[in-house]
């Protein structure tokens, strides 16, 4: 029994001899769990703009109508899909895109069924856009 414990405590504490055959079998076991462990097992989600801030921002619900509206920042986007906006609904890959970013960012959306109602650009001074406020139906 002492023999059992010495062979936990040194495995827990990692104090075997490097080339020794326990110090190997522990680096094979944590080799094969990093290569064959499920990646769904440790629910890693990207962050989309660094540091936990999303970029996506609730501003408006309205339950009756099961409407919602979101401020979504531009710094999001590409170059090339922030300049097909074509007027107030934007482009198909604008649309999108920010189908994408709100089922990934928005938890109550995540993995359920929404529609983009509007898109409508918010641009500064100096015409450049600022953000995105979008209106979608639950």
């Amino acid at each position: 029994m002492r023999r059992l414990w010495r062979g936990v405590r040194n495995t827990i504490f990692w104090s075997y001899e490097r080339g020794s055959w326990p110090y190997d079998l522990m680096v094979v076991l944590i080799v094969l769990f990093v290569l064959f462990t499920p990646g769904k097992w440790f629910h890693d989600q990207p962050q989309v703009n660094g540091a936990g801030d999303s970029g996506v921002m609730l501003i408006a619900q309205d339950d009756a109508t099961r409407t919602e509206t979101y401020r979504i920042d531009s710094k999001l986007f590409p170059a090339s899909t922030a300049s097909q906006d074509k007027g107030r609904d934007g482009g198909p890959e604008l649309e999108r895109r920010m189908h994408e970013i709100l089922s990934q960012s928005v938890d109550e959306l995540k993995e359920r069924t929404f529609q983009i109602r509007s898109i409508e650009p918010i641009r500064g001074a100096d015409n450049s856009i600022l953000y995105y406020q979008v209106n979608v139906k639950r």
